[in-house]
């Protein structure tokens, strides 16, 4: 077991006397406070602080974190009070100890909710103070590491609650190998067997192909040595089991295409040599196009810098290079720690921290935007997956997003008054619409118009926390009286529908109704309609039941989707519905209803909730246009593309997108995104095509 004295070992060669003696007075304290109490492996329960502690002494962090872990659990699990710890070891070590304790005695009306509620609080003492989350991830990956003596249930629960928050966390914060071994404890205990295989595959390629790996190494080490490039280190970089996984399911690939990617990290002195030995490499070995990344002249959002590139090798399979300076290294391994770890100005450090300030910042304006913890822990899941796409502002000034984000999301993440009153974008100088996705490197300037108001529409294609959060803000804001009014008309067209008007409805009907939905007030039920919180159909039907009597319940009749109900309804992208398809609404949070086709792909796991299901059909006369995409497979030959889309247009549709696959030198597929009015127009549309010579195969495309 590790021992007091091993931690001050630790601290020792970082620390001056007398901040080692205070942490081993908090030791002594929190040994004390534990007295009696056990951890189900049988150690006394001291010895997890201890362990948490010791993580955080490897990263060189302060004392006072130090000291902040070995009593994190103290005030929850013991009878000290936070003033005690202030009097005792100070405020600042009080506050770090608060912000790490868990929620405790506070009723929630579920589990999730608990979850998330503690999630928000945790996140707030982080903005606070940021070790406060440094010490919670020391403490997780200590629990991670003795997992094995919980219930198999619970293990789960931990591990995936590990993979879906912490680990992306520590990636948000830069902290790369607390993050792999959270990555891989988490799969160890949540896919046991999947763990096992792939780590047993793994072990096996990397021993045959360890001759193969050190001949590359070699002539890298040589070409760099014949440039007068000396003094470098090359390590071979290898995937955490992890993320071969998340590779394989992600991609649907296969474990051999997988591990066909050979990878080296080189350490150089400066920035200077960095590109110079790239040159270098670019020399040796082709480099693969399109897959080489500057991270150095644009840093990720989480502060981490280094060159990517991917070179064909001679032996067949590509070669991953990493190149980066010393600083970089350790910036790239301890992230935000990294701050506390090396007390001097660098610029990638400082660089890590301000960019987890802005982060926490972003944190703190969707907490108080968010109506909910469950609503912000889903912002915050948002944003800690972020695949970035780097874009500028008209003066010149560089912006990080999430892959997909849109010109609302730009316009957001400029300001929130931007993005509330922003009415149109260019890209490139070019008018595109809002909702238009982001490519690296355009240059966006947002056009904003004082009287402008944020577009509930906009929900539908926004991806960031942020954006999310503040257009949800508004849309809850709205004037109340506007709210019901426009709730109190849409439950009277529905009443209208079964020869019924509001004011015939009982008031006891109506109390009962209330009492069911936890309301105080009619008019606080229309607000909900005309917010798109409830619907009308489903109120309306409960306020005309009778307990004897459904023929009222049973004439109310579906809704009608027109495609301009935008606070109300969307529609499925995994099937892309179209008038004509056979179509159901699945009720979902904070989108309203979702049309989909009655033979999408998702039907077996929305059918769990029979209870969102919503009765809907197309209106008779809709004026609008829907995409939905086609393969169309052809014979290669000049011109094919140029007849296919003609063909389309003869037809009265707009291609919105095309993509080209060619499978080999004879055959192609097509990939169409197409504007259509009905069924009956795509119809039309594929007959067409089916008359071209060059044409094999046509099929629509669900998902």
């Amino acid at each position: 077991m590790f021992l007091i004295s091993d931690l001050t070992a630790l601290l020792e060669d970082y620390l001056e006397p007398e901040q080692v003696a205070e942490v081993e007075r908090a030791y002594t304290f929190g040994a004390e406070a534990h007295e009696g109490q056990q951890r189900l492996s049988g150690e006394p329960y001291i010895s997890h602080p201890l362990a948490v502690a010791r993580i955080l002494a490897e990263m060189r962090m302060d004392y006072r974190s130090i000291i902040a872990a070995i009593l994190h659990d103290v005030i929850e699990d013991t009878e000290t009070a936070k003033e005690q710890v202030a009097e005792l070891f100070s405020a600042e070590v009080a506050e770090l100890v608060d912000g790490v304790s868990k929620l405790a005695h506070i009723q929630f009306e579920s589990k999730v909710e608990a979850q998330a509620e503690n999630f928000r609080k945790m996140m707030l003492a982080m903005v606070e103070d940021i070790r406060v989350i440094l010490i919670k991830l020391a403490d997780r990956l200590h629990n991670m590491r003795t997992l094995s003596v919980m219930r198999p249930d619970k293990r789960r629960r931990i591990a995936r609650e590990t993979l879906d928050i912490y680990s992306p966390i520590a990636n948000r914060l830069g902290m790369n190998n607390l993050r792999l071994e959270l990555q891989d404890l988490g799969f160890a205990a949540l896919y046991p067997m999947r763990y096992r295989v792939l780590s047993e595959s793994v072990n096996k390629v990397r021993g045959n192909r360890r001759e193969v790996l050190q001949t590359i190494q070699t002539a890298i080490q040589e070409r760099l040595r014949q440039e007068g490039l000396v003094g470098n280190s090359i390590v071979g970089r290898e995937k955490n089991t992890y993320s071969l996984y998340q590779k394989m399911i992600n991609k649907h690939l296969s474990f051999n295409e997988v591990v066909d990617v050979f990878a080296f990290r080189i350490i150089v002195d400066k920035v200077d040599t960095c590109y110079r030995v790239l040159g270098a490499v670019h020399n040796l070995y082709k480099p693969v196009p399109g897959k080489f990344k500057d991270y150095i002249a644009i840093s990720k959002v989480n502060g981490y810098q280094s060159l990517h590139t991917v070179l064909s090798s001679p032996y067949g399979f590509p070669i991953e290079v990493q190149i980066r300076t010393e600083e970089m290294e350790q910036v790239a391994m301890a992230g935000i720690a990294s701050h506390w770890q090396y007390k001097s100005d660098r610029e990638s450090q400082s660089l890590t921290h301000t960019r987890a300030q802005e982060w926490l910042r972003k944190l703190l304006e969707m907490q108080q935007n968010a109506g909910d913890s469950l609503e912000f822990l889903e912002h915050v899941k948002i944003d800690l997956f972020p695949d970035e796409v780097y874009v500028f502002t008209p003066k010149g000034e560089i912006m990080e997003l999430p892959r997909g984000a849109t010109a609302v999301d730009f316009a957001y993440a400029v300001h929130s008054d931007v993005g509330n009153s922003c009415v149109a974008v260019k890209v490139d100088r070019r008018l595109v619409p809002l909702h238009t996705e982001l490519l690296n490197g355009q240059t966006i300037e947002i056009i904003s118009a004082p009287s402008a108001s944020p577009n509930p529409n906009w929900l539908h294609f926004v991806v960031t926390g942020k954006a999310r959060a503040n257009i949800r803000h508004y849309l809850k804001n709205l004037q109340q009286d506007e709210s019901a009014a426009l709730g109190k008309r849409m439950l009277t067209q529905v009443l209208q529908s079964i020869g019924m008007k509001l004011e015939d409805l009982p008031q006891p009907r109506i109390d009962i109704v209330l009492k069911e939905y936890h309301l105080q007030s009619l008019d606080e039920l229309l607000e909900q309609l005309g917010l798109g919180n409830r619907l009308a159909t489903l109120v309306a039907a409960a306020l005309v039941r009778d307990e004897g009597d459904e023929s009222k319940t049973e004439a109310i009749k579906p809704i009608y989707i027109k495609g301009t109900e935008g606070t109300v309804v969307s529609f499925a992208k995994c099937c892309r519905p179209i008038p004509g398809d056979p179509i159901l609404g699945y009720l979902s949070a904070g989108r309203g209803i979702v049309i989909h086709t009655q033979n999408c792909k998702n039907m077996p796991e929305y059918r769990k909730h029979p209870e969102k299901w919503i009765d809907v059909q197309w209106e008779k006369n809709i004026e609008k246009d829907f995409p939905v995409d086609l393969r169309v497979e052809v014979t290669n030959q000049r011109g094919v593309l140029a007849i296919v889309a003609s063909a389309v247009a003869e037809t009265g549709a707009n291609i919105d997108n095309i993509s080209i696959e060619e499978r080999d030198g004879i055959f192609s597929a097509i990939d169409l995104t197409i504007m259509v009015e009905s069924r009956r127009h795509l119809a039309r549309i594929i007959r067409r095509m089916r008359r071209l010579d060059r044409v094999l195969r046509i099929f629509r495309v669900n998902g």
